[in-house]
């Protein structure tokens, strides 16, 4: 695991204009699931991104201090769930301090080769191993190397901008 430290003395940008600026960068809603011998978690996010296609790799951002934080670093294999136009309650759930019992109960799920949580109605699911973690400033940025894809039939996505939900329309219906 490697390091990357930036100090208030280091940092060229105050932490709330940072936060500001990227509450203009939108992105796609994410469930993130994991399930494995420390147990099952799961939480929303938008810090996920593709790193390479050889070998298919993605990367998902995860605060060291989240409450599922150790699952996801015990269990090292999980599953990015994107949302669709419609679940934006689901990602609210995920998204704050709902019991993880009463997340899961409240979406249809199924299992992947993993053994993490596929969300039944995702625009995509990426069943994944964590190949490598490293630490920059308060987040673990986890490296995944995609084993499996799920599509659905659904044609809506759900992006974050601007601190809210947008729903995303597809133009044409390949």
């Amino acid at each position: 695991m490697s390091t990357l430290t930036l100090t208030p003395e280091t940092a060229l940008v105050e932490k709330q204009a940072f936060r500001d600026g990227m509450a203009r960068l939108g992105a796609a809603v994410n469930i993130i699931t994991t399930d494995g011998p420390a147990g099952r978690a799961g939480f929303t996010a938008s810090a996920v991104c593709s790193v390479t296609d050889t070998p298919p790799t993605l990367l998902v951002c995860l605060n060291r201090s989240a409450s599922v934080w150790s699952v996801f670093e015990a269990n090292r294999q999980l599953c990015v769930n994107t949302l669709a136009a419609g679940q934006e309650a689901l990602s609210a759930l995920f998204g704050g301090k709902t019991p993880m019992e009463a997340r899961f109960q409240a979406a249809q799920w199924r299992t992947a080769a993993t053994g993490s949580p596929v969300l039944e109605g995702a625009l995509v699911s990426f069943d994944c191993r964590i190949s490598d973690i490293t630490q920059v400033g308060t987040h673990d940025v986890l490296f995944c190397e995609v084993l499996a894809l799920t599509f659905s039939n659904e044609m809506h996505g759900l992006a974050w901008f601007d601190r809210g939900y947008l729903p995303l329309q597809r133009q044409d219906a390949r």
